[in-house]
């Protein structure tokens, strides 16, 4: 590549790859506080992670806005050109577990990235692109009616509808545009059940080596599927650029799709190790994801003990 590293990691992370996404931003979580020491004022350390959470108004509102009409008109929206050769349609196990998340983003425009119901203390958790949930370094608006459906197959929500209670990204996402990465809770269904007894939830890895055979998985808005169906990329993944990158040709919509390791398409089992963050160029043929560590762990933390 002819670009520097640093120039190339604040290009990909500036391009976000949700569905409308310039305008996709999310508020700042509350400012640190000073607190008195040894008879000084002194700045308390600003929590690492930066949390959103929407009202329970906000919330049956969100669910009551995804028609399925406006589900379908959201997908003929967007076209990003044709889909692969790298990204096929997924031809598994039917995916419980990873679905579509839906909102409207700061500028009023109906989107969506995609996101994975993940095992968790509270059996509530999602994982996601931070991108998904505020704009990098750029605080202050916030994208609502935010919802995931798991499972999600042209139009069909087989597993019902969870509104997402609330948001969890890093404060390096919020500041400086690093930790592409966020962790949601979502309310139980409407029959009170909680998200992983209803699809289960993927094993997540923290500070797992880069490298072996990872599948990327997400609702890419290409055609023909136009983010109606699940698509998938499978390859080797290696360290570039402070991140980890895979082949994969998918784009806008399968952003916040999970890296699956030791994926196994009879039973639909993986082990989360990434989510997708970025492209290499407008014409895609890699897709980036963050090398989970110590940050994603205390974001994943903080939604599944929420």
């Amino acid at each position: 590549m002819s670009e520097t590293s640093t120039s190339l990691v604040r290009r990909l992370r500036g391009r976000v790859m949700g569905l409308g996404a310039a305008g996709t931003v999310l508020a700042l979580a509350a400012p640190f506080t000073a607190t008195a020491v040894a008879g000084q004022a002194k700045a308390a350390a600003p929590d690492p992670v930066s949390v959103l959470t929407y009202t329970a108004k906000e919330r049956k509102e969100a669910l009551a806005y995804w028609t399925p009409a406006r589900i379908k008109a959201v997908g003929k929206s967007v076209d990003l050109g044709p889909t692969g050769p790298k990204a096929k349609p997924y031809t598994g196990v039917a995916l419980k577990t990873v679905g579509r998340l839906f909102f409207v983003n700061s500028r009023g425009a109906d989107t969506w990235c995609t996101a994975t119901a993940v095992k968790s203390a509270n059996r509530s958790a999602v994982m996601t692109a931070a991108h998904c949930v505020r704009l990098g370094s750029a605080p202050g608006m916030t994208n609502s009616s935010m919802v995931f459906v798991p499972g999600y197959s042209k139009g069909k929500k087989p597993y019902g509808t969870f509104a997402v209670r609330t948001a969890a990204t890093p404060r390096t996402w919020v500041n400086d545009s690093t930790n592409d990465v966020s962790a949601l809770i979502v309310d139980a269904d409407k029959s009170g059940r909680k998200l992983t007894d209803v699809v289960g939830g993927q094993a997540i890895a923290f500070n797992r080596a880069v490298g072996g055979t990872v599948s990327s998985l997400g609702y890419s808005a290409t055609r023909p599927q136009l983010g109606e169906e699940l698509l998938r990329c499978a390859g080797t993944a290696k360290k570039e650029i402070g991140m980890q990158a895979i082949p994969c040709d998918m784009t806008g919509g399968s952003s916040g799709g999970p890296w699956l390791a030791d994926f196994n398409a009879t039973t639909g089992k993986g082990v989360l190790v990434s989510v997708n963050a970025a492209l290499d160029s407008m014409t895609p043929t890699k897709m980036y994801g963050e090398v989970l560590g110590a940050t994603a762990k205390k974001v994943y933390d903080r939604a599944q003990n929420g």
